[in-house]
């Protein structure tokens, strides 16, 4: 089976909603697909599928749960849940796959489609490509049911409360979050029902913010890629801390009493090595990516643990934990994976564990968070109309040679292609910020009159 994707992207399909690929028509064909694909294993006939609260998810829900119902299998419809809240029921309702219609952190007019497979997990490149190959496949339509056999969509009214119950659980039964004064930041997103409801029922007293979608406000300068408007309240209203989850709440940032970002390296840190102590870290290891600051590295190799890396993107971290068994993992941007609780990334799972770790240490955030030590780190992001192979454009590979000769053995350097944007991202670290900084400007500006 080709594994070649076109579409497919780190997370899913991914584009401007209402223009190519996302549109309904390609929806249509993903639903089919999917639906095809699911329906060689006999006995196997529903799909879940949940969407953050974009105005377009109407657009797409509808056209992707057609799609699926026209090849015979039945749809089971979750609304607004975040995206590991539809792994979750995708696993726990027993259904054969799950569909996130989601943009994740991207602006409004944004969408994505992104599969989970029936055990929770996202699809592998290899199955995306055989759906992307069916797509076009003109033997699908001979597969086309009639009369009883066509499919049908039910509305999963008690999704969320499951959601809920199951986050409620994750939770040390033991503690509860009586006294602490906590903001949460839901962008306007998935979360915006879910985590206030699970805070509030363990004991917290909230301070919310973006909890009021109105379809077009998802990111919108709030959440986890603008944890400011977290750390401003915090401070105002004097709080323990602030929590900041992203526009379909697989990602979280946090912020301590005194309105520092706490990100998603020390949130990993935090959380391992309190597991270590437990004796609870499988093999003493934490699985991040090439842009985990070097900084978690270096903690985690002080207490006898490491940290290993992979490419950039939580289904290669999932990928890499599954096949290590390791039971912890994640990303700077606040993606944090704990296999012992669930899937695919979780912010308010996440969120949970660290709050668990703050009232067994009697430690506030600012404490903990200081487990590691940032090493400066830069990264600046170029838009590109084309993602054009850097070491073959003449006067590029140059460039970055150049930029590693001037680091030496005192940093490291990594550029890459966004997985979900349009973006060349260029990252470097080291032990002198000044020197990282020029050497970043000047390599950025070189790359941009390149591919401009």
């Amino acid at each position: 089976m080709s594994d070649t994707r076109k579409l497919f992207g780190t997370d899913g399909v991914r584009g401007i909603a209402n223009i190519y690929p996302m549109t309904a028509e390609v929806a249509l064909q993903l639903g089919r697909a999917l639906a095809y694909v699911i329906r060689t294993s006999p006995g196997k006939d529903s799909i879940v599928v949940g969407k953050d609260t974009r105005l377009s998810g109407y657009l797409l829900e509808y056209a992707i749960t057609a799609g699926i119902c026209s090849m015979g299998v039945d749809v089971l419809l979750l609304g607004p849940l975040p995206t590991p809240g539809i792994a979750f029921i995708t696993s726990s309702m027993r259904a054969d796959a799950g569909v996130v219609i989601s943009a994740s952190h991207n602006p409004y007019q944004d969408n994505g489609i992104k599969f989970f497979s029936g055990d929770g997990f996202k699809l592998p490149d290899e199955i995306e490509a055989h759906i992307e190959k069916l797509m076009t496949d003109r033997g699908m339509d001979e597969a086309r049911p009639t009369a009883t056999e066509i499919g049908q969509a039910f509305r999963i009214d008690d999704a969320r409360g499951r959601y809920i119950s199951f986050l409620k659980n994750s939770f040390p039964k033991d503690l509860d979050l009586d006294g602490l004064k906590i903001v949460v930041d839901c962008a306007h997103g998935a979360t915006y029902k879910v985590a206030p409801e699970v805070l509030e029922e363990l004991g917290a007293d909230l301070i919310t913010v973006g909890v009021r979608p109105n379809g077009k406000n998802i990111n919108n300068k709030c959440g986890s890629t603008y944890p400011e408007v977290a750390a401003k309240l915090v401070q105002r209203h004097r709080a323990d801390l602030g929590i900041a989850f992203d526009g379909d709440g697989d990602r979280v940032i946090m912020v301590d009493h005194q309105g520092q970002v706490v990100d998603g390296d020390h949130l990993m840190a935090i959380c391992a090595l309190d597991l270590h102590r437990q004796g609870r870290l499988r093999r003493k290891t934490v699985v991040g990516t090439v842009m985990s600051n070097l900084g978690l590295e270096v903690a985690l190799k002080d207490k006898g643990c490491r940290l290993l890396r992979t490419a950039v993107g939580d289904r290669y971290v999932v990928e890499a934990m599954v096949e290590g068994g390791y039971n912890l993992g994640g990303e700077q941007s606040g993606h944090v994976i704990f296999l012992d609780h669930t899937t695919t990334g979780d912010g308010i799972i996440t969120a949970l564990q660290v709050l668990a770790v703050m009232l067994r240490e009697n430690k506030p955030l600012a404490d903990l968070a200081r487990v590691m030590e940032d090493f400066p780190q830069i990264l600046i992001n170029l838009r590109v109309k084309e993602r054009r192979d850097l070491q073959s454009l003449p006067g590029a590979r140059q460039a970055l040679q150049e930029a590693e000769k001037r680091l030496k053995d005192r940093g490291r350097l990594l550029v890459r292609y966004s997985g979900t944007e349009p973006l060349l991202r260029i990252m470097l670290e080291g032990d002198d910020s000044q020197e990282i900084e020029r050497v970043a400007q000047d390599l950025a500006q070189t790359l941009e009159k390149l591919l401009s």
